[in-house]
């Protein structure tokens, strides 16, 4: 990864902007403890906690949370069932646990008699390897072959993440804390060993963003053994720029906040982008062991995952 003389992204990312602590690493392994609909809380920071979703009607706050920011914010496409029910709801929704950050200072009512409810101000959406394996395979199959890179590891467990927004006047560390944090007691839980999901730059034209792309090829491309490709029919080279041609303080300045996190911890990338026209986007594939995770962030959120324990 890390060439003579040459800083690798990790530390690009730490040179040229602040440090941020974003996520935790591999421990030694706990005792895995099921989920269930009635999930405890996984940690909380003043009047924000963070936990799973616990009822359809969360899961349906969570896709209007969704709807707001893809499509009104954004520039994805809504198709008429989206425009008609105001949520971004695909069948995946129905197989994966959601991660919610919710403000208990900022309640909504349910009904005009009904009791208040924390508001939903950020989402994760979790799919775990063995929910895939029995309901068709991961989301993120449609756009990368990770079927292979499964595969290829077949004695590790797979946690997909996707579907990750927080409503704009929560986009402060405090929030994006305690998502990792509650990604980090899910990961604790099911013993998960690689993190992998789609990360999107916004655009859908490659040359526009030729030097994000190619800073991405040239610093964060992974060791054989956890190299994937886009799907072929989708495949958009990110090669585009000689690696002494790109200006690595302006790639990372330009690379989404989300994208500059992963790759502080470590992240590796996946050969080859994907267009996403419905939501206006272009897509890399972030590949996380998490064996070798940044380990500075375990002090962070602790052994186990108790730095925000409610």
């Amino acid at each position: 990864m890390q060439r003579s003389g040459l800083l690798s992204p990790r530390s690009l990312v730490r040179k040229f902007m602040p440090a941020a602590a974003l996520a935790p690493a591999w421990l030694p392994r706990t005792a895995a403890t099921p989920t269930s609909r009635h999930a405890a809380s996984l940690g909380r920071i003043g009047s924000l906690e963070v936990r799973l979703a616990r009822s359809p009607r969360e899961i349906r706050k969570a896709q209007m949370l969704r709807y707001h920011v893809f499509y009104e914010e954004m520039s994805a496409i809504a198709d008429a069932e989206a425009q008609a029910t105001r949520r971004d709801i695909d069948a995946y929704d129905e197989i994966c646990d959601h991660l919610l950050v919710l403000d208990h200072d900022t309640a909504e009512r349910n009904a005009p008699f009904g009791r208040k409810k924390p508001r939903i101000v950020g989402t994760y959406r979790l799919l775990r390897q063995a929910v895939a394996a029995q309901n068709g395979g991961f989301y993120t199959a449609d756009e990368f072959d990770i079927q292979t890179l499964v595969d290829r590891h077949p004695h590790l467990n797979f946690l997909e993440l996707g579907r990750s927004c927080v409503l704009k006047p929560y986009r402060t560390k405090r929030t994006v804390e305690l998502l990792w944090h509650g990604i980090w007691a899910y990961v604790l839980m099911h013993r998960v060993d690689v993190m992998v999901g789609c990360a999107s730059i916004a655009g859908t034209e490659p040359e526009g963003m030729a030097e994000q792309l190619a800073f991405l090829h040239h610093n964060a491309r992974p060791p054989q053994d956890w190299q994937v490709k886009a799907v072929d029919h989708r495949f958009v080279d990110m090669n585009r720029m000689a690696k002494a041609e790109i200006n690595d303080r302006q790639a990372l300045r330009d690379l989404p906040p989300l994208i500059k996190g992963y790759l502080r911890l470590g992240a590796y990338i996946g050969e080859g982008a994907v267009v996403d026209r419905q939501f206006g986007t272009t897509d890399v594939l972030i590949i996380m062991p998490v064996s070798a995770l940044n380990s500075r962030y375990v002090n962070h959120y602790g052994a186990d995952a108790q730095r925000y324990a409610s």
